[in-house]
């Protein structure tokens, strides 16, 4: 079972999310909390694999909680939830480690889906989300697009087809039968690329493309 933690500020959401994720059948909503500062002190007790996170609370908000929760030992797996489907807090928070985003009204098959993604080790952002967030954050300077070409210069042609690939948003499923490489195998790849790039995941691998403008 999937083990994963809710929170957000509002009890109706909570209880919403937690019947979708719990009739899923493989995972467990073992807590909920409602702000930032109880978030943080419900990871440290409960050990959840994937944290739902709200970006915006009030208090402690979510990117605060989020920075607190990424930086502590065998740190959980984070979605962020938002209204809005681009958000410059959700960025951030991609930035400090969280693996993807969803929007609240996200349909239950697709966020038990995301979940699941990203328990096994995988970014959750669809191409439509990727391509938005990526137009609108990029770093688009003529300085920083030679830094990020000479960084991904390093990479062999294989590993370059696989972060294209991956940039575009796609799964390592998606990307095994576009390259015609078993999931493993794309796994593999994903893993050396991201080492050798000195990358902390896929949304960053997938910002690096878009500023080296090879998409």
């Amino acid at each position: 079972m999937i083990r994963v933690l809710i929170v957000d500020d509002e009890a109706l959401v909570r209880s919403g999310l937690r019947m979708i994720l719990e009739a899923a059948g493989d995972m467990a909503v073992i807590g909920e909390a409602r702000d930032g500062d109880e978030a943080v002190t419900a990871v440290a007790r409960l050990r959840p694999q994937v944290v739902l996170m709200d970006v915006r609370m009030p208090g402690t908000d979510g990117l605060t909680a989020a920075a607190r929760v990424l930086a502590g030992p065998d740190a959980p797996k984070l979605i962020m939830l938002t209204t809005f489907d681009l958000d410059e807090y959700v960025h951030e928070a991609l930035r400090l480690g969280a693996v993807g985003f969803l929007l609240k009204d996200t349909p239950p098959r697709e966020l038990a889906t995301a979940v699941r993604t990203v328990a096994a080790g995988q970014a959750m952002l669809s191409p439509t989300v990727t391509k938005r967030l990526i137009t609108s954050f990029v770093d688009k300077t003529p300085s920083r697009a030679e830094s990020a070409r000479n960084r991904l210069a390093s990479l062999t042609a294989r590993e370059e087809d696989v972060i294209k690939a991956l940039a575009r948003g796609l799964s390592n499923a998606e990307i095994g039968r576009e390259l015609q490489l078993s999931e493993a195998t794309v796994k593999a790849h994903v893993s050396r690329l991201l080492a050798k790039l000195g990358l902390a995941n896929r949304v960053q691998a997938a910002i690096l493309v878009h500023e080296a403008a090879l998409t």
